[in-house]
């Protein structure tokens, strides 16, 4: 805020932990009235996380407002340029428990090779070399959460022209989707289903998303754009991912059918 000036996100952060204080309670108390954590207060109050719609319900009704802060979340803080809390695709996916990946384009990021990676950054020219560099290195550092200690469970949905658009070179594509095999046939807590050329048209088809569950269970969503990603936590929103989660997924083969069609794919780019 350089000119000073409080945003309405910031304003109402503020405002809950002053609601929580004129009640007389500390954040341990609250978090027993509205069934969240200790440390989700705290990373509520910090401007940390999200208070989203839910937890906003849950606290005016501990508190007895009549919903003014979930007013004041869905009427006034939608209209901030400068959530403090917005915490941008690689920060969700760092943080999640389970994650539901979308992809018509391009195979996930977290699954991708650097070679696959380098491409994707560098087609067309339009990004400085400095910039694909900067890129590349927080894609790589990213999957690393893969085989952290806590490590998400995650579940692909990548349709069958992800992998059969050349990106880079043919060894390109080959490595890429023999890795892609692999890692669905080897990790213990990914699972991929492909959605075949020959399926018809579907929801999922309008563009990439992911679905996170975060580990102190805070459902948010994060559609990726040409010029950045929107981050969604209103129930509608995420209502209506989850459908087309759901119709996308039930286009897509099971697991070991998908894993054979990667194999074929990796196979005709020898």
């Amino acid at each position: 805020m350089a000119t000073g000036e409080m945003t309405a996100a910031a304003f109402l952060v503020a405002e809950l932990r002053r609601a929580r204080v004129r009640r007389g309670w500390s954040q341990e108390e609250l978090a027993k009235f509205i069934n969240y954590s200790p440390s989700m207060i705290s990373a509520v109050e910090l401007g940390q996380a999200p208070p989203t719609s839910k937890y906003l319900e849950q606290f005016d009704k501990a508190l007895d407002t009549g919903g003014l802060f979930t007013r004041m979340l869905a009427n006034l803080v939608s209209l901030d340029r400068a959530q403090p809390w917005l915490r941008g695709g690689g920060e969700i996916v760092s943080q999640a428990r389970v994650l539901r990946w979308f992809e018509p384009l391009y195979v996930p990021g977290l699954l991708q090779t650097e070679a696959y990676a380098r491409a994707v950054f560098e087609a067309g020219g339009l990004l400085e070399a400095a910039e694909v560099e900067a890129r590349l290195n927080e894609r790589m550092e990213g999957q690393r959460i893969l085989y952290d200690e806590e490590q998400p469970r995650l579940v692909a949905v990548v349709d069958e022209a992800a992998l059969r658009r050349q990106v880079g070179t043919r060894k390109t594509m080959y490595d890429q989707t023999a890795h892609l095999a692999r890692v669905a046939t080897e990790h213990p807590r990914v699972r991929l289903h492909v959605v075949p050329l020959s399926g018809q048209e579907y929801p999922g088809m309008g563009g990439p998303f992911i679905l996170a569950t975060l580990r102190e269970e805070t459902e948010l969503a994060f559609l990726a754009t040409q010029v950045g990603g929107q981050e969604v936590d209103q129930p509608s929103d995420l209502g209506r991912l989850q459908r087309v989660w759901e119709a996308s997924l039930g286009e897509a083969l099971p697991p070991q059918k998908s894993i054979e069609l990667v194999r074929e794919v990796t196979e005709s780019w020898t």
